[in-house]
């Protein structure tokens, strides 16, 4: 892991080369699965399922008897932990629901917002390198909360054509029992247009590969979707009250998602950035994803030593990470100062992994910079608003000549027409 000046940082991010994580030319592919996807239904995903993931299925919906194999294969000390998580989910979430409100400004006018649930959507839970009960969690609680009446996961099976049992006990917990053993950009694809045994949805959430944020990006239009999210991210800030062990492990945590994952530590001085890096070094040694960590440490990993905090603080908001670590002193005092994040987590003992798995904030979060403009997942992201808006007789008629008049300056005179129309009807 490069130890660099905030000066040297700056000049590295202004190169037009630079991204935080490297982005691969993927849509030759990805429109090509899409095509054959809306071409060729259920048969393009059972052929793409056995190229990708090596499973020859029978049937592209996990059974009530998987659901039932599931439940006796997970360790019996994950329910309990589940079930505390998704307590601590559904408590945060339910303080984001919004509500329809009507208003009267005055005699003859009422003007509101009507609050609907998205009707069908569909939840991406990602396989390979490793599975993810905790994203059922986060991107189904919010979903339930917002009222969707129909949710439904899409997740590539093992190569014994079975999904992750993990997977399967989390959905379930959620109340989640429509799955379908697909990944990968064709499986965004039959969400997006439906087959003979996808049905189409509203929207489609939840985080993925290269292959899965791209084919988000290309069906985006005729189907919602919640981000376009990419590999992990992570950047803590770090001053002499942060235990250099802890920041290294921190760190570590993100890096171990995959090979394109980043880990950013900018610390307030040389001393603790040379002390950060040997622990990190010390601690790869003993994890079972040392492959991966290196991989990731070596090509995006870097520790940025800013002169003071402000200095860090204008780093941390042009990085705009997915998760940041202030664990630096007052950390609570200084969030203030925090204007691009996806998540913030405060001192020494709010690690990352606490958001993960267990706080309650919802752990699908922007990157790649979008944190500069986007949000955590959330309940909102599952509801639509539709103005209501409503004037009587004397209302509109009392508004007749200013609209008539604003109508007019566009050029609009059958907007004008529709007013004046009204206008000129005698009153009763």
């Amino acid at each position: 892991m490069n130890i660099l000046t905030a000066e040297q940082f700056a000049n590295e991010m202004k190169d037009p080369s630079f991204t935080m994580n490297n982005e691969q030319a993927l849509d030759h592919t990805v429109l090509e699965i899409i095509k054959h996807v809306r071409k060729d239904g259920d048969d393009a995903l059972i052929r793409y399922t056995e190229k990708f993931d090596r499973a020859k299925l029978n049937s592209l919906t996990v059974s009530e008897d998987e659901f039932k194999e599931a439940r006796e294969l997970v360790d019996p000390a994950f329910l309990p932990a589940l079930k505390q998580a998704k307590e601590n989910i559904e408590s945060f979430h339910n303080a984001q629901k919004e509500q329809s409100w009507f208003m009267n400004k005055e005699p003859g006018i009422m003007l509101g917002q009507k609050v609907t649930p998205l009707d069908k959507v569909g939840v991406y839970i990602p396989g390979g390198k490793a599975a993810y009960p905790s994203s059922v969690l986060m991107d189904v609680i919010p979903a339930k909360i917002a009222g969707v009446k129909k949710i439904v996961i899409t997740t590539p099976p093992q190569p014994n054509g079975k999904v992750n049992p993990y997977v399967l006990v989390a959905a379930e917990e959620v109340g989640v029992h429509t799955i379908y053993k697909v990944g990968g950009a064709q499986a965004i694809a039959a969400l997006a247009y439906g087959t003979e045994t996808i049905e189409k949805v509203a929207k489609i959430v939840g985080p993925g590969n290269a292959y899965v944020a791209r084919a988000k990006k290309w069906v985006y239009g005729d189907v919602a979707i919640d981000m376009i999210a990419g590999p992990s991210e992570i950047c803590v800030v770090a001053d002499e009250t942060a235990p250099p062990n802890y920041v290294a492990a921190d760190l570590l945590s993100q890096a171990e998602h995959d090979e394109s994952a980043s880990a950013i530590c900018i610390a307030t001085s040389n001393t603790l950035a040379e002390q950060i890096k040997l622990e990190i070094e010390k601690q790869t040694a003993t994890l079972e994803r040392k492959e991966i960590i290196e991989q990731s440490i070596n090509q995006h990993g870097k520790i940025i030593v800013a002169s003071d905090l402000t200095e860090a603080f204008t780093i941390v908001n042009e990085i705009a990470p997915e998760h940041l670590q202030l664990m630096i002193k007052n950390a609570s005092d200084n969030v203030q100062f925090i204007e691009n994040a996806g998540a913030i987590f405060l001192g020494n003992y709010s690690p990352e992994p606490l958001g993960d798995y267990f706080a309650g904030p919802n752990h699908t979060l922007p990157t790649n910079g979008t944190a500069k403009f986007a949000s955590p997942l959330g309940v909102y992201d599952f509801i639509k608003k539709s103005s209501i808006i409503s004037y009587s007789k004397d209302a509109i008629q009392d508004a007749a000549d200013q609209i008539i008049t604003i109508a007019n300056v566009e050029g609009l005179t059958a907007h004008a027409n529709s007013i004046r129309i009204r206008k000129d009807e005698p009153n009763a």
